[in-house]
């Protein structure tokens, strides 16, 4: 699949994901999980975490070239975040897309990465500690 397939399919569960979470956390209210789901998927979000992911080598070579394939292939982006931005987080995108229909174990491993990465304090920063 080319890299913008999987990003699609890739940013599908991975809202599927954050929206289960925030259900979790006993959220009841329509707006608020709206305004909390934001946090987690904007493309500015899901840019700084597989950066954080990259700076703190918790991505396998093969995983890297998954964010690459959807990195590369994204469009000229959004009006509300720029060019780079756009590509990294459609690169995340498609990296969860290749693990959920290959390795559904390591994928859910690196959204549960992404979710302590914007709830903990690192969010906002580049590199940081590594997150268990």
């Amino acid at each position: 699949m080319n890299g913008l397939t999987l990003a699609y399919i890739g940013d599908a569960y991975y809202e599927l994901k954050i929206r289960k979470y925030l259900i979790d956390q006993k959220l009841t209210s329509v707006n608020d999980l709206h305004k909390k789901a934001i946090l987690f998927t904007k493309g500015l979000a899901q840019a700084e975490i597989v950066m954080y992911m990259i700076e703190n080598e918790l991505l396998s070579i093969d995983e890297k070239t998954y964010f690459k394939r959807g990195r590369n292939a994204s469009g000229p982006g959004r009006k509300n975040i720029d060019a780079k931005t756009y590509h990294r987080a459609t690169g995340f995108e498609a990296l969860i897309g290749y693990l959920y229909l290959n390795d559904k174990k390591r994928c859910d491993e690196l959204i549960h990465i992404a979710i302590k990465y914007i709830e903990g304090e690192n969010h906002g920063k580049s590199g940081g500690q590594k997150i268990k």
